[in-house]
């Protein structure tokens, strides 16, 4: 059976989406792999969106806000 994923966040640096993404996972989510390709260090700013951060659409009501919070955390 097939998943299907929501983006919760945008995340600038991929660094950060992959930060972010070990975090969900340890609080119990299953967030999607960033898929390895494109330019080294540039992530998402030529898209001007960033780094999308996506989850099983069952997870993201509950993920989103916690995604929301560690991320300002880590721009803090």
């Amino acid at each position: 059976m097939m998943t299907d994923y929501e983006t919760i966040i945008h995340v600038r640096s991929e660094a950060r989406a992959r930060v972010l993404i070990a975090a969900l996972r340890a609080h119990g989510f299953s967030p999607r792999e960033i898929a390895d390709g494109g330019l080294p260090g540039v992530g998402g700013a030529l898209s001007g969106t960033g780094v999308p951060v996506a989850v099983p659409e069952n997870e993201a009501g509950d993920a989103r806000p916690l995604a929301e919070a560690l991320l300002r955390d880590m721009e803090g």
